[in-house]
């Protein structure tokens, strides 16, 4: 039976906050584990209790807790440095420990029971996939290069995400999210196979490539095919597949993580033929200015060839796996397009009260407006201040959760791209939406039109 059918009617809440974190585990274990003949009085007599031992705000969150419809924002980073401080290991230590095994709750269990010896156990093994070294972004190729020194400049596909493991014949391929995807990438298995090495852990995307242009084919496209339904050999032959990878974390049973970012990318191309490697352009001398330019060249190239942009290492950096670490930079062009509000979402958490998620459209030729999608990412606490207060002026309608507004607050819009929906009547939306202004200067009959939109993407 669900936790959520055992939520208890009101309960009178706690005066002064008295819950602990320790003791509230402890309830949630002991409810988990009642079973038997009065199984249903004995854990609503549980969270009766809890809830007693609450204030009105704990017992929100807890309500929510039960019911599977928490939304309290704890990232993975603080419940590592929690576990760190509890078990008294540096937070690098553990970090690391848990990028080898995949996720935090193994590794916090051995650590917290056996001490930091714990934490030599974990390490890299071939089939057994680990979290993937992300990038934070930069402004341009020129910023980036300043920031790292000698790099890497490589293009950034548009594709999925994949880490193939080879031990002997047997070939395993991985998403981002460490789901096991080989089954549906068998093109990828073949390739893999026949790569010079063994006992390997590549890191790369899957794209499809247009038969007829050599352009990259859309990433709705690729994760189409993916998640496809079809017989594997149906679906491969109507839109194959082309594996191209940039990293390598192990190979003939070496673990190359600490290794500098040139020395790994010397064992890829010697595992793997030229056009199964990224494209890149080294800039060894970031101080020479024509290197630099030939790197913002190399830029232009890769988005006129069809690509998202550019990945930009230091040749020194080691593989972070599970981190958005400094010595990758991602560069990508940024659009931006003026659209009208022409709804509001209320928002919940620390957004309660204010409206938050904006659905935005841009102009059709009749003067009506067409949705594109929705965001609210990019809002500072006075932008949604400022845009609750506006637009409850403007609003038409409240059904309690959306309000309709007439149109007419103009918001500047940053966004990566255009992506193929159905869920919209213009056929695309947003990719990665967000919100740099608003533009109250500005009147709807001058925000962008469709055609605009279209043409940015």
């Amino acid at each position: 039976m669900g936790l959520k059918n055992v939520l208890p009617p009101a309960v009178p809440p706690a005066g002064r906050p008295a819950l602990t974190l320790a003791g509230t585990d402890a309830t949630m274990t002991e409810l988990a584990a009642v079973s038997g003949s009065g199984a249903q009085a004995r854990r609503l007599g549980l969270v009766r209790e809890l809830f007693g031992a609450a204030t009105t705000e704990e017992q929100e969150f807890l309500v929510r807790l039960l019911s599977g419809e928490v939304r309290q924002g704890a990232l993975d980073a603080v419940a590592l440095e929690g576990v760190a401080r509890a078990a008294e290991v540096p937070p690098g230590d553990l970090r690391r420990a848990v990028m080898l095994e995949g996720s935090l709750p193994p590794v916090a269990r051995a650590v917290l029971a056996e001490g930091p010896d714990a934490l030599e156990a974990f390490t890299l093994r071939v089939g057994r996939p680990v979290q993937p070294m992300l990038a934070h972004t930069a402004g341009s190729v020129t910023e980036a290069v300043e920031a790292l020194g000698p790099c890497a400049v490589e293009e950034k596909l548009d594709g999925i995400r994949i880490q193939v493991h080879r031990l002997g014949d047997e070939v395993r391929v991985y998403t981002r999210s460490l789901d096991d995807i080989t089954g549906r990438l068998p093109e990828v298995v073949d390739t893999v196979r026949e790569a010079a090495g063994d006992r390997l852990v590549l890191d790369g995307e899957v794209i499809a490539l247009d038969l007829a242009t050599g352009r990259p084919r859309p990433f709705q496209d690729i994760a189409s095919r993916v998640g496809s339904r079809l017989d594997v050999t149906t679906a491969r032959a109507a839109l194959p597949l082309t594996p191209v990878f940039f990293d390598v974390l192990a190979a003939d049973g070496l673990v190359l993580l600490d290794r500098p970012g040139r020395e790994r990318h010397a064992v890829l191309a010697r595992l793997l033929p030229e056009h199964l490697r990224v494209r890149r352009r080294l800039v060894t001398d970031p101080a020479d200015p024509v290197a630099v330019e030939a790197a913002e060249d190399f830029f232009r190239d890769t988005l006129a060839r069809g690509h998202e942009g550019a990945l930009v290492k230091g040749l020194d950096a080691p593989y972070v796996a599970g981190r958005r670490g400094r010595t990758w930079l991602k560069v990508k062009p940024v659009h931006t397009l003026d659209l009208v509000v022409l709804a509001v979402e209320r928002g919940h958490g620390r957004r309660t009260g204010l409206l938050s998620n904006l659905h935005l459209g841009a102009r059709a030729a009749d003067g009506t407006f067409v949705m594109l999608g929705k965001t609210f990412k990019g809002l500072t606490d006075e932008m949604l201040r400022w845009q609750t207060e506006r637009l409850t002026e403007l609003a038409v309608s409240d059904d309690g959760y959306t309000v309709r507004v007439r149109p007419e607050l103009v918001v500047e819009i940053a966004f990566d791209g255009l992506q193929r929906s159905t869920r919209y009547p213009a056929g695309v939306t947003l990719r990665f939406a967000r919100v740099l202004r608003h533009r109250p200067d500005k009147p709807a009959a001058e925000a962008d039109t469709v055609e605009t939109v279209l043409a940015a993407g």
